[in-house]
């Protein structure tokens, strides 16, 4: 299978990925928030601001938009990111009396990934970063990177869309290799294939490419 051959290759060429260390779930759910739009290096800074800022998540769901917009401005896009984050505190807050998350790892997988698709903001990528790296549940988070890896690859049709990818990418790849295939695509998407100008000649699964360009590249 093409799926499994081009994660096998990626494996064997970058080793074990090691995500940083595993946030828990409210922590995480903010953090890819403050990441939509935005590198890791400015979501992380604005995170650190945040809690910095405000001591705990309760101080964060009664602090101002104002506040909120100040201490994530690094981010970007800090006037949409900050009173979002507020209403989705405010929100969890209201409906489970606790600014904590790690029930949704007791929850059946759908239920607890569209329990956290009902916050405006949070998509499928978002809800899927939290569930695989806060709960260890296994969800497929699909980014810029392995949405453009994906269809370069042929492992997606050229016309499908982001959303849909999300469920394909579940499909397609087995749930033991859903976080190393995740971080071993993103990598891949950074240093081999850019957006513009692919470094195809260099590409760790060249022979299992699709991609037409990288055979005027040799």
């Amino acid at each position: 299978m093409l799926t499994k051959a081009i994660l096998t290759r990626l494996y064997e060429t970058f080793g074990e990925p090691v995500w940083r260390e595993p946030l828990p779930a409210i922590d995480e759910l903010v953090s890819t928030i403050l990441s939509q739009n935005t590198n890791d290096v400015n979501r992380d800074r604005a995170f650190q601001s945040l809690r910095q800022q405000f001591p705990s998540w309760q101080d964060v769901m009664n602090a101002t938009d104002e506040e909120i917009i100040n201490a994530v401005r690094v981010a970007g896009l800090a006037n949409q990111k900050g009173p979002r984050i507020k209403a989705v505190l405010n929100q969890i807050y209201e409906e489970t009396g606790a600014l904590d998350l790690s029930f949704l790892a007791d929850l059946p997988l759908e239920d607890a990934r569209s329990w956290l698709l009902r916050f405006k903001g949070v998509g499928r990528k978002t809800a899927a970063i939290v569930l695989q790296f806060a709960l260890d549940r296994p969800a497929f988070p699909v980014d810029t990177h392995i949405y453009r890896v994906s269809g370069r690859l042929g492992l997606r049709p050229g016309g499908m869309d982001v959303e849909k990818t999300h469920m394909l990418m579940e499909e397609l790849v087995d749930p033991a290799d859903y976080y190393n295939g995740h971080l071993n695509l993103i990598r891949l998407g950074r240093e081999f294939c850019h957006p513009r100008k692919p470094d195809c000649p260099a590409c760790p699964v060249r022979t299992l490419c699709n991609y037409p360009d990288k055979t005027t590249t040799d």
